[in-house]
């Protein structure tokens, strides 16, 4: 971690400028994509009551925070118990007090449980940002990152759950296979599974040399890929997020006020498959009144500024007139 100069951007402000400059991110910050399209698309006002369910950096809630003052109040949930707090310093610096603001250590399964908690029987606003933040991706400590080693941990809060080293080393090839089909779309799904499962491996350079070595006919660069893609998956695996984002699916419609509005960005197929069914059945039965039909994509221009943007897919839903009732049991979503 000592070789990344943009940790400390008062020191090196000259390193940071270059990075951004060359279409990067500097380490340990985090660049919020389409900002412009969330915003249009969750229309905040002064006075609105907003649960941003994956706080991160902060960059959309400072966005939010901004628009919804006067009055307003945002929910920051984030189950990073490492960044949390650094995003809850860094938004007080700001100005925004515990009357705008509030920081709350959950996943997004505990959307219903936080505003029960707090005393709130709703939301006009429901935003998730899905992917993994660039302060995780630059931290070679976390485990997430193809680029640096570390140990092969990749949870999202490092004190709950078993690491993804301790996970591989439990599963057996056919269930790995389909891991990888399922959260990455693996085409060579099999090869890899072949290779990792049940394998005893400590840290993430092992992992990449393990991956790329039952891939040796292949070139560099779609090797590259699968060593990305099959990182993805294990992530996913390890910190169980379908389930976490099938349950906030589920608990939005009852979380949304009459006419609030939902926007969730999505980073590959898998999510972006269940964003999709979920608004449109929820259109279909009437719970919702309007959602997009069109994917909202970054522009060619964010893109080519800010290459972690390019896989990015914004679906937003707007909820009908009457209240949904929260779906049994949901409202009791345990924090992660």
């Amino acid at each position: 971690e000592e070789k990344y100069k943009e940790h400390n951007p008062e020191k090196y402000s000259e390193t940071v400028q270059k990075v951004l400059a060359s279409g990067k991110t500097p380490a340990g910050t985090h660049r919020p994509i389409m900002v412009d399209e969330v915003m249009t698309a969750l229309a905040p006002v002064p006075g609105n009551r907003v649960v941003d369910c994956t706080l991160g950096y902060g960059g959309h809630a400072r966005e939010l925070l901004l628009r919804i003052a006067p009055g307003g109040m945002l929910i920051g949930l984030d189950a990073d118990p490492i960044e949390l707090p650094r995003t809850e310093t860094r938004l007080r610096a700001a100005g925004f007090g515990p009357d705008q603001f509030v920081a709350k250590r959950s996943n997004f399964a505990g959307l219903a449980r936080v505003l029960a908690e707090l005393g709130f029987e709703d939301a006009d606003v429901i935003f998730a940002d899905l992917g993994v933040s660039s302060m995780q991706l630059d931290q070679p400590s976390r485990g997430f990152s193809v680029k640096h080693d570390g140990p092969l941990d990749m949870r999202m809060n490092p004190n709950k759950g078993q690491s993804a080293a301790a996970w591989l080393r439990k599963i057996d090839t056919q269930g790995l296979a389909a891991v990888l089909t399922e959260n990455a779309d693996e085409p060579h799904a099999e090869i890899i599974a072949a290779s990792l499962a049940g394998s005893n491996l400590e840290s993430t350079l092992e992992l990449s040399r393990r991956i790329r070595a039952s891939l040796a006919r292949m070139n560099e660069r779609d090797a590259d890929l699968a060593i990305r893609r099959t990182f993805q998956a294990l992530r996913i695996a390890v910190n169980d997020e379908f389930a976490a984002l099938d349950s906030l699916l589920r608990q939005i419609p009852g979380c949304l006020a009459p006419g609030g509005r939902a926007a969730l960005l999505t980073f590959h197929s898998g999510e972006d498959r269940r964003v999709k069914k979920s608004f449109a059945a929820g259109l279909q039965s009437g719970i919702y009144e309007a959602v997009n039909t069109e994917v909202v994509r970054p522009t060619p221009e964010e893109q080519r500024s800010n290459p972690r943007s390019t896989p990015a897919k914004l679906r937003w839903a707007r909820r009908g007139g009457l209240k949904q009732p929260p779906p049994g049991g949901e409202a009791l979503a345990p924090a992660v």
